[in-house]
């Protein structure tokens, strides 16, 4: 893939705002988001399921599609300016990519919009015009103990994550954290738009695929009342990993899986972000507070486990493997556990800020 012209200005992005997913069975994914999570309905037509936030004032966050495979078929950022979306098309046109444009929109809600499939194999949408509905901060009589309250981040897997870092850079995304070893080696980084940790993170891992895709709540509160919640309704099976806190980032998390086994993080607390000279912070592979500030293993299934991404052509995208090392095989032992664990009293490899 070639390197965009640099008289080709990248588009402002301001924000990730919503993913389309395709689900199997709309009827289980609108009791999982809907009944469950509190998620509001903007919009219900045949084989389509237009879901929002608490917070939201633009149509939606989440467009549930019914189809064969379940799969990422978007995820879209919004831009500053409807001439953002022309630099855009004009931007991953001088990538070398794939790209597809539609003045009226790919979905309800959504005008003049641009998809392409960026150089990691991942399907994006940039767009400007958006319907507005009521945000619904105000409804208190709405709003559930366990309440979403935005869109926060999607987390990718590529088998490129420093191509990626660096691509991303080009985009205009900033870094807040990374994990990687004495040896250069980058497994994972999270990059912002917003003034929050991130708005995207790339994770290293057969690739291109869905993580996760990340709604916030306010407070740790609301995430122990999901738990209970899918307790009292039996499906805590669902409940990968978590609740706990997170060393990168320290926001507090709850991982759990849609009927179709797309992977949801409910996330909060995280941290600001928003000054230029922001710190990064960079995390030894070794240190298994990295991904759990308790030290609590990783399941094996939250490293290998994700969704396939659809190209622009609705097919599902060919996997690259990861060549070198996984933070898998570094990390987690015959028994599951970190084998870097210190029991030795001499503390742990933490995060430093650069």
């Amino acid at each position: 893939m070639s390197a965009a012209d640099p008289q080709t200005p990248a588009p402002d992005i301001v924000r990730c705002a919503y993913v389309e997913l395709v689900v199997t069975d709309l009827g289980a994914s609108r009791a999982f988001y809907v009944d469950l999570l509190g998620l509001h309905i903007t919009r219900e037509e045949p084989g389509a399921l237009y879901l929002r936030t608490l917070e939201e004032f633009i149509h939606h966050n989440l467009v549930l599609r019914l189809g064969p495979v379940p799969a990422l078929a978007v995820a879209a950022f919004r831009v500053r300016t409807p001439a953002d979306v022309d630099a855009a098309q004009a931007y991953y046109t001088a990538l070398g990519c794939r790209t597809e444009r539609r003045r009226e929109g790919f979905v309800a809600g959504i005008g003049d919009s641009v998809r392409v499939e960026d150089p990691l194999g991942f399907p994006f949408e940039f767009f400007y015009e958006a319907a507005h509905v009521e945000r619904l901060t105000r409804r208190y009589d709405l709003a559930s103990a366990g309440e979403l309250v935005r869109l926060d981040h999607v987390n990718l897997v590529t088998a490129e994550v420093a191509r990626g870092r660096d691509y991303l850079e080009g985009l205009g995304f900033r870094v807040s954290e990374d994990i990687r070893d004495s040896a250069g080696t980058t497994y994972a980084v999270w990059m912002h738009r917003t003034q929050t940790v991130h708005d995207i993170a790339l994770t290293g891992g057969a690739g291109p695929r869905l993580h996760h895709i990340a709604f916030a709540t306010h407070e740790k509160h609301n995430i122990l009342h999901i738990c209970d919640k899918m307790g009292a309704l039996r499906i805590s099976a669902r409940i990968e990993r978590g609740p706990g806190r997170h060393g990168v980032s320290n926001a507090f998390y709850l991982y759990i899986l849609d009927p179709d086994g797309h992977r949801v993080e409910i996330y909060t607390q995280d941290y600001y972000t928003g000054d230029p000279d922001n710190p990064v912070v960079s995390w030894d592979v070794h240190d298994n507070q990295r991904r759990d500030w308790w030290g609590n293993p990783v399941v094996p299934s939250w490293y290998t486990e994700a969704s396939p991404v659809l190209d622009l052509a609705g097919q599902p995208r060919p996997l690259h493997i990861l060549a070198g090392a996984s933070e898998q095989s570094i990390a987690v032992g015959a028994d599951g556990f970190s084998y870097t664990r210190d029991d030795s009293g001499r503390g742990f490899k933490l995060g430093e800020q650069l």
